[in-house]
């Protein structure tokens, strides 16, 4: 009787243990949870009001197109996106499979109400009112008719949610509406709850989802105030990943990870970049002799190497990284002292009285106002060093976010130093255009360049109805930028992500990083 009860008992053990086993195979992990650790504090559960909430919201409420690894623009909602040849019509035809997490299937009526409600919700998607005459459905496809044609229609839907009509067309206000869970979306993954006191969002497997089954049962978003925190968090085990919208982990962090064995890296060329800014409304900023002598006058490699600890790569005077589309190879910026001092004494700036300080061409000694916030300490003060070795004084005013935006909308500055993201890049009409066009408006936009023939490329790229087209005009963007240095990109940075070993499949795209669906879908235990 016992050896019977004995055999029943192994062969109950290696069924199930078969059971397990194909489980896993089948890409099931049972009871798994994945956890993300991320700067990216949540501070109110406003899904359309809070900025990194809205980020971590991809995974439940996907985008209508999504940016590929090349930087094209391809369908994620919708299946593929369509344009007239005049650029006025635009469809995007809505895959079929799609269901809420409630149950309800989405449509392309969802993808209509989104749009829609945006433009009369949202300031941020006030340009849809300006730009699209009609949103109708036709089949399976939203038709989006233009006034004008607006070559970035898919890039700019690579950014915005969808949001479930029949519970957003009761929300009247939504920038204001907090609901900490659960949020329905139709993604893998579904926000379960958001705790903002915790810093922890939480996502679960959407039941209705019909796509490939992710690995994990539930996703946790932990995000820390304190980068040391996290790291620590990090080193520990406690989270397995980290995230931060167009952000790298801190440069100097990243050696002790490395020591520890346990981590393994993604480094991207960072389509953002940091750069030194300057007021063109004043002299002598607005002298492009000036500007010209100032791009001979910066250690590119001193700051790369002292501010981003060598993950990137000295820059071009034509600004933009060749980590985007239509990148052009413009002259190298080079560090040249004596070269700077030449251009200058030629553009008629002397030191008249012998003092070491040079004089603006109205006889005065030029000294400038330094705005910056304390993101940027170091290479403010090796600018204001190569300032200096120039002959030039400048003073350094140290500020807090809110006050750098209101001096810098109010031309209350000479120079600044700033960084640029991924969609910051793409904005307006893409390759940096968005912070140097005067009639541009924004947190960290220069708004400083009113030249006409720089606002009339702006038109042109926006207006492009073919990929020659834009790629003509962003050669000529970079031409511009290479001869007029509206901005000078101090270096070209790498985004590098780490992730404990234990983990494979992580994905990482040019807009949004590893956090994207694809991402989530494929990644699972080692």
């Amino acid at each position: 009787m016992k050896h019977r009860l004995g055999r029943l008992m192994a062969g109950f053990i290696l069924f199930m243990l078969i059971l397990a086993i194909q489980g896993q195979c089948a890409g099931e992990v049972s009871g798994t949870v994945l956890k993300i650790g991320s700067p990216s504090v949540v501070k109110s559960a406003s899904l359309l009001g809070d900025s990194s909430l809205g980020v971590f919201s991809h995974l439940s409420n996907p985008t209508l197109m999504k940016m590929a690894e090349n930087g094209s623009i391809v369908g994620l909602t919708a299946d593929r996106a369509e344009v007239s040849k005049d650029g006025m019509i635009w469809k995007f035809f809505i895959r079929d499979n799609f269901y809420w997490s409630d149950g309800e299937k989405l449509t392309p009526d969802d993808v209509m109400f989104t749009f829609n409600y945006l433009a009369d919700k949202s300031p941020s998607a006030g340009w849809i009112k300006k730009t699209v005459e009609n949103i109708s459905v036709d089949g399976n496809a939203v038709v989006f008719k233009l006034n004008k044609p607006y070559s970035r229609l898919n890039l700019e839907f690579a950014t915005y949610t969808i949001l479930p009509r029949h519970i957003w067309e009761k929300i009247d206000k939504p920038l204001e509406y907090v609901n900490n869970g659960e949020v329905v979306g139709f993604g893998p993954y579904y926000i379960s709850k958001i705790d903002t006191d915790a810093g922890v969002i939480y996502f679960k497997k959407n039941p209705y989802w019909k796509g490939s089954s992710p690995y994990f049962d539930s996703i946790e978003i932990h995000t820390f105030s304190n980068m040391d925190v996290l790291s620590m968090a990090l080193e520990k085990g406690e989270v397995d990943a980290f995230y931060k919208y167009a952000g790298s982990y801190p440069y100097t962090s990243i050696q002790k990870l490395k020591d520890t064995g346990n981590f393994d890296f993604i480094e991207k060329d960072n389509i953002g970049l940091t750069f030194l800014a300057m007021n063109l409304k004043k002299e002598p900023m607005s002298d492009l002799e000036f500007r010209k002598a100032l791009s001979y006058a910066l250690n590119y490699s001193e700051i790369l190497n002292l501010d981003a600890l060598g993950y990137g790569q000295v820059p071009n005077a034509g600004f933009v990284p060749p980590s985007m589309m239509d990148f052009k190879e413009t002259r190298k910026l080079q560090y040249n002292l004596s070269k700077a001092r030449e251009l200058l004494s030629e553009a008629g700036y002397k030191d008249s009285n012998g003092d070491g300080i040079l004089d603006g061409k109205d006889g005065k000694a030029i000294k400038l106002t330094f705005l910056t916030r304390t993101d940027y300490q170091r290479p403010t003060e090796l600018v204001i060093g190569y300032l200096k070795d120039l002959g030039i004084n400048a003073e350094i005013k140290s500020v807090d976010s809110s006050t750098w935006i209101k001096q810098k909308d109010a031309y209350e500055y000479d120079m600044t130093i700033t960084r640029s993201t991924p969609w910051g890049m793409l904005m307006h009409a893409n390759w940096g255009t968005g912070y140097f066009d005067s009639t541009r408006t924004g947190e960290g936009v220069l708004h400083n360049v009113d030249d006409p023939a720089f606002l009339k490329l702006c038109d042109g790229i926006l207006a492009a109805t073919s990929q020659s087209e834009l790629k003509e005009y962003a050669y000529q963007v970079q031409d511009y930028y290479a001869a007029n240095l509206p901005g000078i990109a101090l270096y070209w940075s790498r985004i590098v992500t780490p992730y404990n070993k234990v983990f494979t499949g992580w994905y990482s795209d040019p807009l949004y990083g590893i956090y994207n669906v694809d991402s989530f879908l494929e990644v699972r235990k080692a």
